[in-house]
C-alpha cells in the first residue's frame, strides 16, 4: 500500500485532494532529482508546520537513511572521524523554513514591509531547480502569496497547502492541496497528515 493509499484510508475526507497531493509529490520529487532544494513558508501555526516539515526531510523520518561518504570526502577526514560521522549522520533531503531567519525577518518588518519577509528570501535563495511550499489556512496570507508569485516568476515549482476555498494562493501555485475544512484548527489538522505522507513518500523514493 502506498503512502497516499494509507493516507486516504485513514482520512477518507482527503480523497478529494488525492490528485493534487500526487501532483505535489511529483513536483517535489523532480525538485530533488534535479538537485534542487525545498523552501517552506507560512504564518502562525503554519510557521510551526514549516519547521516540522524541515525536521522530517532533513533527517530520517520513518527510515534510518544510512550515510556512506564518497571516497574523495572520506580521504579528507581522519578515519575515526569518518567512522563516527557515518555512524550518526542521516541522509538529507535539503529543506529550509523561511520563518527561521529571525534577524532578517524582523529587520524587514521594521525597515521595509512585513509582507515581503518570504519574497525577499526567495529572491535571495531561489533557483529554477528549487521548489516553494506555501502554507496558509485561508490561502490569502499576503506575505505567502507574494512569495508564491515571485517564486513562480523565477521558475521555481510551487505547492500550496490551504483550506477548502484555496484563496489567492491556489491560483498562484502549480499544485494546490485544498483540504476539506474551513476553520483554521480543522485545516491545520488535515495539513499534518498530508505533509507527513508527502515526506514519507519522498523518503521512500530516495532511501531504501
Amino acid at each position: 500500500m502506498s503512502r497516499f493509499d494509507s493516507l486516504i484510508r485513514d482520512y477518507t475526507a482527503l480523497s478529494v485532494c488525492l490528485p493534487e497531493i500526487e501532483r505535489a509529490f511529483s513536483l517535489l520529487l523532480q525538485t530533488y532529482k534535479n538537485g534542487g532544494q525545498v523552501y517552506i513558508c507560512g504564518n502562525g501555526g503554519s510557521a510551526a508546520d514549516c519547521q516540522h516539515i524541515v525536521g522530517e526531510l532533513m533527517k530520517g523520518f520513518l527510515k534510518k537513511r544510512p550515510v556512506k561518504f564518497p571516497a574523495n570526502v572520506a580521504a579528507k577526514l581522519k578515519p575515526s572521524t569518518a567512522e563516527l560521522l557515518e555512524s550518526k549522520l542521516q541522509g538529507a533531503l535539503p529543506a529550509h523554513s523561511l520563518i527561521a531567519e529571525a534577524s532578517l525577518m524582523t529587520a524587514l518588518c521594521n525597515d521595509i514591509d512585513a509582507d515581503i519577509v518570504f519574497a525577499q528570501q526567495i529572491y535571495g535563495y531561489g533557483k529554477p531547480e528549487d521548489a516553494l511550499v506555501c502554507i496558509s489556512t485561508s490561502g490569502n496570507a499576503a506575505n505567502v502569496c507574494l512569495a508564491a508569485e515571485l517564486a513562480r516568476a523565477m521558475g521555481l515549482r510551487t505547492v500550496a497547502l490551504t483550506g477548502r476555498g484555496g484563496g489567492r494562493l491556489a491560483e498562484l501555485c502549480d499544485a494546490g492541496i485544498l483540504v476539506p475544512a474551513d476553520s483554521t484548527p480543522a485545516v491545520q489538522e488535515y495539513h499534518l497528515p498530508v505533509y507527513h505522507a508527502l515526506c514519507a513518500a519522498l523518503e521512500d523514493a530516495f532511501f531504501d
